[in-house]
């Protein structure tokens, strides 16, 4: 029988308004499928065929569960009634297949795009900011380094389109990856808080960042369908120019998906009002081969920031049959090179420390391969094989004052990764979830050094040594709804990390007591939580996790200058560190006017990898660029711990006003090797996001304060203190982080059903703030205007 005859469209609508709607989810177990409506509120549910149950779900709609039958005795055309609170959502990142918020004990929260398309966020980066669950810090005006529960870096985990992005040089510092990533080609974001390394492995401590890409859509019927968006914008606090475009072409058995996105920035102007700490009043330039310190004209631009992105994604998706589901996927990333803006600012005997630190292009590219195969045998429902192959590409350049070497260092890192990932259900009671991973990184380390008044050029020592990291895995995750009102999930995974680094390209430069180092680890983990929901208005839940990071090449093969005085080597005796976390969250309903939640938590991390005095070939100070400096290394401390407080609040008020607010405490401090203990670097200070909207047909309107706590000189961590470029001075003179808040402004209306125009004033009092730990100031007063096209 040909293919079309068995195609079955519904058509699903507002209930008031009778306009259909998009994105809403249709999921079925028995038998395994799933679908979202396209722009028009349509989709094929031929998959769906003798389905008992299928939850029909969209954030803005009261969930329904109905059969085929039943859709079909209505005509396949489908009502849903607006809520003003949901407790349930479809997310994916806890399990790698679609589950409701309500059966997953550990917090998630998700990034709608109807969000994100009322704050226009520059970055990905940006977008993650808007939770107001996550805290960003940023080194340069090009970067976004998210902090969550009181870890960073790679102590969490990105992954995208179900892919792990970190490598194995993802390091302790901040890290810029995730600006990598278009949030115009970002259909969904989730966040889980807390341990997942039961479904994803080393370095899901803290949480776990999942981001969704565009998915193509197939036609519904026998003509091609073909939708797209363009958008473009512009925004004043550094002269912002960005370009759009996403087509999305389908028909019955294939569809393909392109989007291509361009942005240019200039020096990012900073605040008006604030701290003279933070004003940068000169440039360095380079005039008749002198290094010359030359006065800034405009004291709030923050010299030099400026860069450049380009981002292009081509999906090709082919469905020959309801059983198997292909989609190919390329990524393409890269941004022009930037300075690295807070090492600009370190002096050295009254003048600039550097007359150059800038990052060399940042470079993604990946290749990724899904098939899904839903087939209901003893072995699975559903099955998903993930293929992918990443390039990486980073590199800094870095020159002193009036020097006349420059120094190149380049890393690139091709990663490869193959995911098995099987759904069993067991009824209605029992649902298995279980898979397999191997991971292999190649890491590519090279050093140059320029004579930039010669030319000439020489190999200097490499930033990491040459290396390969393999990662094989072994999962399973069950979901056990106990009693009608208790569901439990419980989880266990087996890891094992084989390490090899090659340090003989640097032993010209550094006199390494070894050639070569191996690290062969196993770990296992396991988590188990229940959620409670003694009504429809209630959710109580609670979770125990343990997670674990190996450590990566980043830990055992770098040599570089951590700090002015101080040199980290290389440890070859490191261990994995283990994380242990107990949370509790509870949600509450309260008619269809308030919602409330709340969850605590606190995470053990023992033998934490951090950065500690250390000792090469019994001493503990070696020359290095030039300067005396204390040797360091990555090595295990006793421990470290985190604990804090997740709190949100959600009203709605008549005449389409709404307010919302979220809130987040944390303490963390790990233990230093004198047995005193020490504030942790990546535990934020009290942060939040308080909101007020209003919407009336085409118009939406949205007025929100950002807003941190101090964070005083004996709070930071001790690496922290000493940091002059990045922190304001208190009374006494000693560095801190103040407390700042920002007063904020967007609005959105719909022109008509194809175009809308978006403006907004971001810091409209102008104040001059550096969230925590950042080093370039956040912008000024922001003015904002976009016009996107739906076609």
């Amino acid at each position: 029988m040909p293919f079309i005859a068995l195609s079955q469209t519904i058509t699903i609508k507002d209930q008031e308004s009778n306009l259909p709607i998009e994105q809403v989810m249709l999921i079925s177990k028995h038998p395994g499928a799933f679908a979202t409506t396209n722009s028009v509120g349509k989709v094929d549910i031929s998959a769906f065929k003798g389905a008992e149950i299928i939850e029909v779900r969209q954030l803005s709609y009261k969930p329904l569960l109905i059969s085929y039958d039943a859709i079909e005795a209505k005509g396949f055309i489908l009502y849903m009634e607006r809520s003003n609170f949901n407790l349930d959502e479809v997310i994916v990142s806890a399990t790698r297949w679609r589950q409701t918020t309500g059966n997953i004990p550990a917090k998630v929260v998700s990034i709608s795009p109807k969000e994100v398309a009322l704050q226009n966020p520059q970055t990905a980066a940006d977008m993650l900011n808007i939770s107001g669950k996550v805290y960003v810090q940023k080194s340069q005006q090009g970067g976004g380094s998210p902090m969550i529960r009181g870890f960073a870096t790679n102590r969490l985990l990105y992954t995208i389109d179900g892919v792990r992005m970190n490598t194995a040089i993802f390091r302790g510092g901040n890290i810029q990856n995730v600006i990598s990533l278009d949030p115009f080609a970002v259909e969904s974001t989730e966040v889980l808080f807390g341990p997942g390394s039961v479904i994803y492995g080393s370095d899901a401590i803290g949480g776990v960042m999942s981001f969704r890409t565009l998915t193509p859509h197939f036609s519904v019927d026998e003509n091609p369908a073909i939708n797209g968006h363009a958008a473009v914008r512009y925004s004043s606090a550094n002269n912002e120019k960005t370009g759009h475009v996403d087509v999305n072409v389908g028909w019955k058995k294939w569809a393909l998906t392109t989007s291509v996105s361009r942005w240019d920035y200039d020096d990012l102007r900073q605040g008006k009002f604030g701290p003279e700490d933070y004003l940068k009043t000169y440039k360095v330039e380079r005039i008749d081969d002198t290094d010359r310190m030359i006065e800034l004209d405009d004291q709030l631009l923050q010299v030099p920031s400026a860069y450049s992105q380009t981002n292009f994604m081509q999906k090709v998706r082919f469905k020959p049959s309801e059983k198997w589901d292909f989609e190919y996927g390329f990524h393409f990333s890269e941004t022009s090179p930037y300075g690295r803006y807070d090492r600009h600012n370190r002096m050295r005997n009254g003048m600039p420390r550097y007359a150059e630190w800038n990052y060399g292009p940042q470079k993604w590219v990946m290749n990724n391969l899904s098939i899904t195969h839903s087939d209901n045998n003893p072995a699975f429902d559903q099955m998903t094989i993930r293929l992918a192959q990443q390039s990486f590409e980073e590199s800094r350049i870095s020159r002193n004052f009036n020097a006349e070497m420059r120094e190149t260092r380049t890393e690139e890192v091709e990663a490869y990764s193959i995911n098995v990932d099987f759904l069993k259900d067991f009824g209605r009671k029992n649902t298995l979830f279980y898979g397999v991973e191997y991971i292999l990184n190649d890491v590519t380390s090279t050093g140059v050094d320029e004579n930039i008044v010669s030319g000439n050029q020489s190999a200097g020592p490499t930033r990491y040594s040459q290396a390969h990291w393999n990662s094989i895995g072994i999962y399973v995750n069950n979901e056990w709804k106990v009693f009608e009102k208790i569901t439990v999930q419980s989880g266990l995974r087996y890891n094992q990390f084989i390490l090899n680094a090659d340090f003989r390209d640097n032993l010209d430069f550094y006199p390494l007591p070894f050639a070569e180092a191996e690290i062969n680890n196993g770990a296992l983990t396991g988590s188990i939580g229940a959620v409670y929901r003694p009504t429809n208005t209630w959710v109580i839940s609670t979770n125990f996790g343990t997670a674990f990071r190996s450590p990566n090449v980043d830990d055992i093969g770098k040599v570089f200058d951590s700090e002015q005085g101080a040199v980290t080597v290389p440890n070859p005796e490191l261990k994995a560190e283990y994380a242990y976390n107990v949370d509790a969250g509870i949600a509450k309903v309260f008619g269809d006017v308030a919602k409330v939640d709340i969850t605590g938590y606190y995470t053990l991390l023992n033998n934490a990898l951090v950065r500690r005095n250390f000792q090469l070939n019994g001493r503990d100070s070696i020359l290095y660029d030039g300067v005396q400096s204390q040797v360091q290394a990555i090595q295990n401390a006793a421990m470290a711990r985190v604990y804090g407080i997740q709190a949100g609040l959600e009203l709605k008020f008549p005449g389409g006003f709404n307010f919302s607010s979220d809130m987040n405490y944390q303490v963390g401090e790990e233990e230093l090797d004198d047995g005193s203990t020490s504030p942790s670097r990546h535990a934020a200070p009290l942060f939040g996001t308080s909101r007020l909207g209003y919407k009336y047909k085409k118009l939406q309107l949205l007025a929100y304060a950002n807003y941190q706590g101090e964070r005083s000189y004996e709070d930071l961590a001790v690496e922290e203190q000493g940091k002059d470029e990045i922190y304001a001075k208190d009374e006494n003179g000693n560095n801190y982080s103040p407390s700042w808040h920002t007063l904020n402004f967007k609005a959105m209306y719909a022109i008509d059903q194809m175009f809308s125009v978006n403006v907004g004033i971001e810091n409209i009092s102008d104040q001059r703030y550096r969230p925590y730990s950042s080093g370039i100031s956040a912008p000024g007063r922001n003015f904002i205007v976009s016009l996107s096209a739906k076609f």
